[in-house]
Parts: C-alpha cells; structure tokens; sequence
C-alpha cells in the first residue's frame, strides 16, 4: 500500500516544525490522504540532500509514493537541487505535494511544464555559477596561483561511492545522460568510470 511521508526542515533559526506540520496535516486531510509518516530534519540548507534526511526517505520511498512538504523551498536552497529531487521523485514514480506553492508533481503534463520551468532556471543558476567560477580562477591565476590538480596518477574516481546507485540506474534502464544529471557528473566522468569499471 502507498505510504505518505511528510517531510520537516527548519533553518537553525527556525523555532519549530509545528507550523509546517499544522500546514501538512490539513493538506493530508484535504486530500484524504492516509496519515503521514514525518520526518523532520534540522540539518543546514547548504549541505546535499543526499546527505540528510530526505535523501535516505527518498531511497527508501517506493512507486505510488507520496511526498509532502510545506514549501518547495525546505527541499533546498538551491534550485538546482530541487530539480535533482523532483527528478528523483519522477524516476521513483513518487508524488511530490509542496503545499504552500500548491505544487504536486504526479507525472501530469502541467508537473511536466514545473518541472521544465525548473529545469531552465537551474540551467540559468549553473551558468552563473559557471561564469563567477572562470572569472574567480582567472583572478588566482593572475595572482600567481597554481591551479589545477597535482601531477600523477589519480588515487580513484569520485564515482566510486556512487557505484551502486550507478549500477541500479544501469539495471533499470535509464540513459546514460540522465544518470549524469542525477549524480551530478559530465558524460566523460561516467564513460571513463565505466571504462574503468569494466576494465
């Protein structure tokens, strides 16, 4: 049977969750919803969300699924992010309710427009990150810095504490291209691990 989850982050600043838990439960109820299984989490924005809470809820989530949060920002501060997780969600065929936006990401063609929206501002947000990221070298490079990584051979891929996550994408079908997205990676790292892996 489908299970909810309702998922809780506060800032450090942050009093409490009874607010977004008041926020949810009535949305669970609006929707007649079975009771939701919370999970809260007080951990920084700024670390992945892999890493907190809502990274083990989500692995462990199943299709049919649903995710409630009170807004779609306490997913994560970065849009980039948030796109990681709607797409995960999407591969796991987990629902995704944010109640506040009045979002629900269920596969429709309107959660197909959000989730393009996203797409093209976490494309706009990596570009700017990319431009302040040339410019910042070049300014150490100016300064005399040596850039670039040591000379030698590399002690191992960053892969390689992705690998079973990498393989289940594998087993499951899913491209190449889109496995580069979900573990963050350019097409050429994950060729060269593959060729390494087979090797």
């Amino acid at each position: 049977m489908p299970q909810v989850f309702a998922y809780l982050r506060v800032s450090t600043d942050d009093q409490d969750t009874a607010n977004q838990k008041t926020g949810v439960v009535a949305y669970c109820v609006e929707r007649k919803f079975l009771a939701p299984a919370f999970v809260e989490d007080t951990a920084s924005g700024r670390k992945s969300w892999r890493d907190r809470p809502l990274g083990a809820l989500i692995e462990r989530s199943q299709a049919g699924d649903v995710l409630v949060v009170s807004e779609i920002s306490r997913l994560a501060r970065s849009t980039l992010q948030v796109l990681e997780i709607m797409q995960e969600c999407a591969g796991r065929g987990v629902e995704l309710h944010a109640v506040k936006n009045r979002i629900v990401l269920d596969g429709t063609l309107q959660a197909k427009v959000i989730a393009t929206v996203f797409g093209l501002a976490a494309e706009i947000e990596r570009d700017l990150i990319s431009a302040r990221t040339r410019e910042a070298l070049a300014k150490r490079k100016a300064s005399g810095v040596k850039l670039g990584r040591p000379a030698g051979p590399a002690s191992g891929s960053r892969l390689d504490s992705q690998a079973d996550l990498i393989r289940k994408y594998l087993d499951q079908g899913l491209e190449k291209r889109t496995i580069c997205r979900l573990v963050n990676c350019s097409p050429a790292t994950l060729y060269r691990w593959l060729g390494q892996e087979r090797s």
